[in-house]
């Protein structure tokens, strides 16, 4: 099987049956992993390295909370999206950039916050810069950047804590 190289920066690979590889990940991923993350969060022993982030739906306009890596960084949280722009959660940021994130790592409770997409940042540098010193958000970042199609890096200026 020839493999072609997609993306030369990130080392990432395309091929044949890619595409359905994906939409089986992504079904695993809603059906299963995500409600299982959300459990863990609302039974208070969330996976170390994990967070939640709450958009406000484009079209419903009711709160969305999807599983992310925990990238608190002071007042400052970053997400590198899988999917990219194709990722609801980012449609919902480009729509309605209030947002609220709750760390596992952080131990507080949620931080509302301004989300922005960078377009012109590199997400292997953010991944490898969020990387460092903390194993627990390392591996979330691998696993995610595993499946990564078109990585997209978004920043979170959390409001000053009251």
């Amino acid at each position: 099987m020839r493999r072609v190289k997609t993306d030369q920066a990130s080392g990432r690979w395309d091929g044949p049956g890619a595409a359905a590889r994906r939409r089986r990940f992504d079904r695993l991923q809603r059906s299963v992993i995500n409600p299982l993350d959300k459990l863990a969060f609302a039974l208070r022993i969330p996976p170390p390295g994990d967070a939640l982030l709450e958009t406000i739906g484009r079209r419903t306009e009711q709160p969305r909370i999807t599983p992310v890596c925990d990238g608190t960084d002071g007042d400052t949280f970053w997400i590198v999206a899988q999917h990219g722009r194709s990722a609801d959660y980012i449609r919902n940021i480009e729509a309605n950039p209030r947002v609220r994130v709750k760390g596992s790592l952080s131990r507080t409770g949620w931080r509302s916050g301004t989300a922005h997409i960078l377009d012109d940042d590199d997400p292997s540098e953010r991944v490898r810069i969020l990387s460092r010193g903390n194993r627990w958000r390392r591996l979330c970042l691998q696993a995610s950047g595993a499946v990564a199609t078109s990585p997209l890096t978004v920043r979170i200026d959390l409001d000053p804590r009251r």
